[in-house]
């Protein structure tokens, strides 16, 4: 039997809401913070993409990128949420 993860209510001002082991955007100022996040994750593929790298090679590059970036948004939005 599947267990039910129930949302917790957000404090009052929160820009995040903790989800399952992640933060999920509650206010406009959270969704705005996840716009450079999500930009700073998908421009650097498709640069190296554009510029010719063969697909492992991009791969190699990127995901140390995203697991930084992961890191630091998941500490941010433990701080606004």
């Amino acid at each position: 039997m599947l267990k039910r993860f129930k949302t917790p209510k957000p404090r009052k001002g929160a820009w995040f809401v903790k989800t399952r082991g992640s933060y999920l955007p509650i206010n406009g100022k959270g969704y705005l913070t996840y716009i450079p996040f999500i930009a700073y994750l998908l421009w650097p593929m498709f640069w190296l993409e554009g510029r010719g790298y063969p697909g492992a090679l991009v791969v190699f590059l990127t995901v140390p990128q995203w697991v930084a970036a992961g890191v630091v948004m998941t500490w941010f939005a433990s701080r606004k949420s």
